[in-house]
């Protein structure tokens, strides 16, 4: 068959802007931006159903052949013509058929994945180079003219809830040894386990947590990378909550491959585990289907990760975060295609040291 009956169709996962008088095309799923001409939106158009390049080139005939041929083996370089029922075709498809409901504005979670990091053997001096040259912006704000009313100090209260709370701090230094099963166990069971059930008339039985989620959907799932835990084979283990066991997965680990999941941060290397939690978006967007609901999906991982950071802190562990994360590297490893289950945050815990930030 030749190239000219191939069958093409425009991926759908695009939009379109104009930036600084130039029109653009973004393919929000493989994150590449194109500078285009009015007229390729044309070409788009034409191919949103299957089509030929011969189709094409009887379509476009007041054009040359050569500038209309050309102009579609960009588009199919660039991605913005697929081959029909292809590997990318059938990716881009899964995208729309998982996502319809948060269209357009969902194309912004695909469209920050895997973002560029600054490496971290750069020095000092070149870090600041990425900086604005403009000063940073106030930490506080205040209402001008606006009448203040001076509220009541509170020392430091004799609770447990509240030293914890006060208790909290990022860690990225770590003292030698293992995480025990049993704390490894608490932090699962209080973050992401199941507390109980509720009945509801219209939904039925429904899962509750120790952190809220809209319309108890529970979209978060977690990983476990355990890299020094007592009890546990070096390996990556997803957690089932509804049994509160681990299923162990396939992939090999190491700690230089746990710091790379997470932009090649160095002290991930010397942790003694991490939680990757990910969404299964069709668990919120089947009750929700509009796409603010995709910030409540967010909006929920932080309210697991707080509680995650305040249990390993009660528990005398040292907890972190972050959201520099390599996204394609991670799923692929856990073997989530990105998009019906997509990575967002990673917390991790190691024994805690003598100095800590």
């Amino acid at each position: 068959m030749g190239r000219a009956s191939l069958k093409l169709q425009s991926a759908s996962c695009q939009t379109v802007y104009w930036e600084s008088g130039e029109l653009r095309i973004a393919n929000y799923l493989t994150r590449r931006t194109f500078a285009a001409s009015p007229a390729a939106l044309e070409v788009i158009r034409f191919f949103s159903s299957p089509r030929t390049i011969q189709d094409a080139l009887f379509e476009f005939r007041s054009y040359s052949r050569r500038s209309v041929a050309k102009a579609i083996l960009q588009m199919i370089d660039a991605e913005l013509l697929l081959e029909y029922g292809s590997a990318e075709w059938q990716r881009d498809e899964l995208v729309q058929s998982s996502w319809r409901p948060w269209l357009p504005e969902g194309g912004f979670h695909f469209m920050t994945k895997d973002a560029a990091y600054v490496p971290r053997d750069w020095p000092m001096a070149e870090r600041l180079k990425t900086l604005p040259s403009t000063p940073a912006p106030p930490q506080f704000k205040r209402v001008s003219g606006a009448e203040t009313i001076r509220l009541p100090w509170h020392a430091m209260a004799d609770d447990v809830f509240f030293e914890t709370l006060h208790a909290r701090r990022t860690h990225r230094e770590f003292a030698n040894g293992k995480l025990s099963l049993p704390d490894l166990s608490r932090l699962l069971q209080t973050t992401w386990g199941v507390q109980g059930y509720f009945h509801t008339d219209i939904f039925g039985k429904l899962p509750y947590k120790t952190s809220p989620s809209g319309g108890a959907r529970h979209p978060g799932e977690v990983y476990v990378v355990a890299l020094r835990v007592d009890g546990l084979e070096r390996a990556t283990y997803h957690y089932q909550a509804r049994d509160h066991r681990l299923a162990r997965l396939p992939a090999k680990l190491s700690p230089r491959l746990a710091s790379a999941y997470c932009a090649d941060q160095g002290y991930i290397a010397r942790a003694a585990a991490l939680f990757i939690m990910t969404a299964v978006f069709a668990r919120t967007m089947w009750k929700y289907g509009r796409a603010r609901a995709y910030r409540t999906v967010l909006l929920e991982a932080g309210h697991l990760c707080q509680t995650f950071c305040l249990t390993a802190t009660r528990l005398g562990l040292a907890p972190f975060s972050t959201a520099a994360l390599k996204d394609s590297l991670i799923e692929r490893d856990l073997g989530l295609d990105g998009i019906s289950e997509s990575v967002l945050y990673v917390a991790g815990v190691g024994l805690v040291a003598r100095r800590h930030i």
